[in-house]
């Protein structure tokens, strides 16, 4: 039996001392030929989430596309295959940046490949810190077998949309579409391992507690609106946040964005970085509604 919340959490004020070693530090493993955007859109939703550092790896070919994108990520190039994904010699770079991070994100942009196959089963059953896990990074965890086991006491964050969740457990789409909620709550593998479910009504779910988000709208199903999930989340748990707390805010905020972003343009046009270009006004909003003393000079409604 789960148990639902409908709280959310709260903000804390950032201390006037802060400096960017005090938010965390986010690494990005994400893109390849052909789909450097979605790295571009992970990387920025990570500095938009409030995580004092950022740095995105990527195929070689790519770094250049990536880091041009965005001057305030750092980026690092990976070994590749012939086809601009990640080679399975990308490990060792990824285990030196990761030593630097407090979170990792991976799997946005990478397409399919023995090489990201290996870098996923690495990830997932040798990093230690937590993992935001999604996109290609779950379709590769869906061909593992036997699926990785993650070391004691580290979180894992999966943001599947129903299709990703169906390989996942091997149910059709329009099964876990007909069951959204139980079958969610049911996934969890282990402690530590919070789900979100992704569509109308966004599920978090630990196997314990389980969230539906009442924020987003249709304009939101578009390429890329959930690559500014994943390092948005991952943001969050790079502050300090747990792993529910961290998936259930991020899910509300960046929904709330994508509100705010339809209010401005319309759900036909919505894109992804409108998305991305209204998380801050998520979080103002959210500053002013549920905590006014938090770190904005706010005005008040005319």
């Amino acid at each position: 039996m789960t148990t639902r919340v409908t709280t959310l959490p709260n903000l804390p004020a950032r201390p006037v001392d802060s400096h960017k070693g005090s938010f965390g530090r986010v690494l990005v493993v994400a893109g390849s030929r052909g789909m450097s955007g979605a790295a571009v859109l992970a990387g920025s939703a990570a500095l938009r989430g409030g995580a004092g550092l950022v740095e995105v790896a990527s195929p070689a070919e790519v770094q250049p596309i990536i880091a041009s994108s965005n001057p305030c990520y750092l980026t690092t190039g990976l070994p590749q295959d012939g086809l601009g994904r990640i080679s399975p010699d990308a490990i060792s770079a990824i285990v030196e940046r990761a030593s630097l991070a407090d979170v990792v994100a991976l799997g946005p942009g990478l397409g399919l490949s023995e090489g990201v196959r290996e870098v996923v089963r690495f990830a997932v059953s040798e990093i230690a810190k937590p993992v935001v896990l999604d996109a290609d990074g779950l379709n590769a965890l869906a061909l593992l077998t036997p699926r990785p086991v993650r070391p004691p006491n580290a979180p894992l964050v999966l943001t599947p949309h129903p299709g990703e969740f169906s390989r996942l457990t091997g149910k059709s789409v329009a099964e876990v579409q007909a069951d959204r909620e139980q079958l969610a709550a049911a996934f969890p593998p282990a402690p530590h391992v919070v789900l979100v479910l992704k569509g109308r009504g966004t599920l978090v779910t630990d196997g314990e507690k389980i969230y539906v988000n009442e924020t987003g709208n249709p304009g939101m199903a578009t390429g890329g609106t959930g690559d500014v999930l994943t390092g948005f989340i991952a943001a969050l748990l790079a502050q300090g946040f747990s792993p529910f707390p961290a998936a259930q805010l991020g899910v509300y905020l960046h929904g709330l964005a994508g509100d705010i972003a339809r209010d401005h343009k319309g759900e036909y046009a919505l894109i992804a970085t409108d998305v991305l270009d209204h998380l801050p006004s998520a979080f103002l909003h959210y500053a002013r509604k549920c905590q006014p003393s938090f770190g904005f000079r706010v005005q008040p409604d005319p």
